[in-house]
């Protein structure tokens, strides 16, 4: 989770100002920030906590940081409204908050559906489904142990994502778009051609598009992939808020109870780091 926003956070700067290379400096830009997306990733993480409804959860906390912005106009209009059900939107905000899922599944069956779970309250079209659904079992994936390449493989068989484009073949012609289908298989290959966390995230800078929403889905993954550096993981956790940061510890200390491993290497460093 902390992967997502640290991806969330890195990329609001480059959202609407493109950076296409990798080597931006300095990792965390003066002037960035947490957004949306990593709002929501907390909203997320709060619902599969505490057992509560992931749309009363999504509208709690988008209402409390409303100012943080950058919502869709559907979504924004979904959060206002508590009559408002699910709006069969395929955009990439499925994708972007759904690693607190990943993190507490136990099977490729329980992520599915935890996610299916805490995105269907929105993005209940089958694309948005789908990324969800395709991140959240790429996080597991990872958590097992298993090797990038063969996660890539397994999404590409199983979600019926093309996969097969390199970052360096994606970056020149790709364009801004907020469609599941074109931002997350983009966002898995930046994590899964990585070397580690840091340099997933600038693959998922570089390539442009949407780079908050991309890092962030990459971030999720790269975070079970790689683990986070700590010098990452303190600057992080002292741009969110207090009570974001209740969620996460929460979040952590309850992966560690429902771990398929019983010594979880990635979620242990996470939060001995952040105690």
């Amino acid at each position: 989770m902390l992967g997502a926003i640290i991806g969330d956070i890195v990329g609001s700067v480059y959202e609407f100002n493109n950076y296409r290379a990798k080597n931006f400096d300095p990792f965390f830009h003066p002037k960035a920030f947490f957004t949306d997306d990593t709002v929501c990733t907390v909203a997320v993480a709060d619902a599969l906590t505490r057992g509560i409804d992931p749309a009363i959860a999504l509208r709690s906390w988008g209402r409390k940081y409303w100012e943080n912005g950058g919502w869709g106009i559907r979504f924004a209009e979904w959060l206002a409204n508590d009559d408002k059900g699910p709006y069969n939107s395929f955009g990439n905000g499925a994708g972007m908050r759904v690693s607190p899922a990943g993190l507490l599944a136990r099977s490729v069956a329980e992520a599915r559906t935890l996610s299916d779970r805490v995105t269907e309250v929105t993005h209940n079209h089958s694309e948005g489904m789908r990324g969800a659904a395709a991140t959240t079992v790429a996080i597991y994936l990872a958590r097992t142990g298993m090797a990038a390449n063969d996660i890539r493989n397994s999404i590409t068989v199983d979600f019926g994502y093309d996969l097969s484009l390199s970052v360096d073949e994606i970056r020149p012609g790709y364009r801004y778009n907020e469609r599941s289908q074109d931002t997350v298989p983009q966002a898995l290959t930046c994590a899964f051609e990585a070397v580690n966390f840091e340099d997933a995230m600038r693959n998922a800078i570089s390539i442009g598009g949407d780079s908050d929403t991309i890092a962030a889905t990459a971030g999720g993954v790269a975070e079970a992939l790689f683990g986070i550096p700590e010098n990452m993981t303190r600057k992080a956790w002292g741009m969110i808020s207090e009570d974001m940061r209740e969620v996460m510890t929460r979040l952590y200390e309850l992966a560690e109870t429902r771990s398929i491993d019983p010594n979880p290497p990635k979620i242990t460093v996470i939060k001995n780091n952040i105690a």
